[in-house]
């Protein structure tokens, strides 16, 4: 069998999963995450997936197999995992899981061809812009430009594009000063242009939980799956998906996705898999924690500002209640009708759960920051992110050194912005470690 036809049967397969897994369609999101892609064992009953770590498979006549091969065209755990998150990114027919997801940025990217243009978000994670200023333009002649899609007006974006731009890259939010793109806006913009380049959304931040891209209208979703999926640090991993009109593309893509061999291990395929089971637990937890933990920033003398998008305060909480996923929508209403023991309602403040990311900019600078990090307890000085354990870091020299400094600058990735990945500890000790490592680095000091 050619690359190919094995493409087109994974696909397919995914396909088949599709029309098998109907009665879950009108499931929650939690169900679909635990029984999809997860049906017991027809042999042995298993209800949870074994992991299959044969690299080839037996065939009974040449050519003749039960659709795998060789592992690193097809596994039955990573085959599992792929239609799980197909399910769960909703509006996604097709799903592709990579070793990484520098990985996958990168095989999305390879799959526009040589000598192509991109239109990127300004404000985007430092590996994907070191894979596009210092890889892709090397090796395939990609010239990409760096739009603010957040604060540009239609024309200025639209006079960005050219006649060979093959590809706008979203975040959103942004990493690390969690700004917002009005996505469906973006979307239409790229229809209207003779271009007509495919539109792709990094959902890492918000997950399939909070924002739903492929209902707004994107072409693509890649996701990190090492953070908010997997959930637990201890997987490296990324994902593609893809909705039911772009069958030619996945197949582009599969066939990428088999020729680099950039494909998770099936024990990485069944961990990720396990950890996507509680991820609408996590998301629940993660949003509550986060938003507790930005208000008591917002109140700290210690800090000069907060970027949390579910903040009342925040300018962009309008768009980022209006980019929520009919899901995240119905958990952020859902709030108001809840009160916790003493009574309080968590948005009695205003303001909703909106992923587990929170930045700040601290009183001072570099020293100042520096000291608020060594003298966490519960947060980990850590880089990553989505874990179920909080973690801090300093953007400006760690997970955004490779982006220069006039840039970052520009961008507003100083060197007292400090991002936060909270948890799903309790809400309480979280406040609590935050409110004293404020005042070890700034008790001295006479920024307040």
């Amino acid at each position: 069998m050619t690359i190919t036809s094995h493409s087109n049967a994974v696909l397919n397969g995914n396909e088949t999963h599709t029309r098998k897994k109907l009665p879950y369609a009108v499931d929650g999101f939690g169900t679909r995450a635990i029984h999809v892609g997860s049906e017991p064992n027809p042999t042995t009953g298993a209800v949870i997936p074994p992991i299959s770590l044969s690299t080839t498979y037996k065939q009974d006549g040449v050519g003749n197999h039960k659709g795998f091969e060789y592992s690193r065209s097809g596994n039955p755990n990573r085959d599992a995992l792929e239609t799980a998150l197909a399910s769960l990114e909703a509006g996604g027919a097709y799903a592709l899981a990579f070793s990484s997801g520098s990985a996958t940025t990168a095989t999305v990217v390879q799959s526009i061809g040589p000598n192509a243009h991109a239109v990127s978000v300004n404000d985007v994670y430092g590996g994907t812009f070191r894979y596009f200023k210092r890889v892709a333009s090397e090796t395939q002649g990609l010239e990409t430009t760096f739009v603010d899609f957040e604060n540009a007006d239609d024309d200025t974006i639209l006079a960005s594009f050219r006649d060979n731009t093959k590809l706008i890259w979203i975040e959103s939010p942004t990493n690390p000063t969690l700004r917002l793109v009005d996505i469906p806006r973006i979307v239409s913009l790229a229809r209207s242009h003779v271009a007509n380049p495919l539109v792709v959304v990094d959902n890492t931040f918000l997950s399939p939980f909070y924002q739903s891209p492929l209902l707004l209208g994107a072409d693509i979703v890649v996701h990190s799956l090492t953070k908010y999926i997997n959930g637990h640090s201890d997987v490296v991993m990324g994902a593609a998906i893809l909705p039911p009109h772009h069958l030619i593309l996945a197949e582009k893509l599969r066939f990428l996705q088999n020729a680099h061999g950039a494909v998770p291990s099936p024990y990485d395929s069944w961990l990720a898999q396990r950890g996507l089971k509680t991820l609408h637990l996590r998301m629940k937890a993660h949003g509550i924690n986060a938003l507790k933990v930005a208000r008591a920033l917002q109140h700290s003398p210690y800090v000069k500002d907060v970027l949390y998008p579910g903040l009342e305060t925040n300018p962009r909480n309008a768009l980022a209640y209006r980019l929520l996923s009919p899901h995240g929508k119905k958990f952020v209403d859902n709030l108001k009708s809840v009160t916790d023991e003493d009574g309080v309602s968590p948005d009695s403040e205003g303001g909703f759960p909106y992923g587990g990311m929170v930045s700040f900019r601290i009183r001072g600078g570099a020293a100042e920051a520096k000291r608020f990090l060594t003298a966490l307890r519960l947060f980990t000085l850590a880089e990553s992110l989505g874990g179920v354990e909080s973690l801090a870091e300093l953007p400006a020299q760690m997970t955004h050194g490779s982006i220069p400094e006039r840039e970052r600058s520009l961008l507003g990735i100083g060197d007292n912005l400090v991002r936060l990945s909270v948890g799903v500890e309790e809400a309480d000790d979280l406040v609590r470690d935050v409110e004293q490592a404020l005042q070890v680095a700034l008790r001295d000091a006479d920024h307040v």
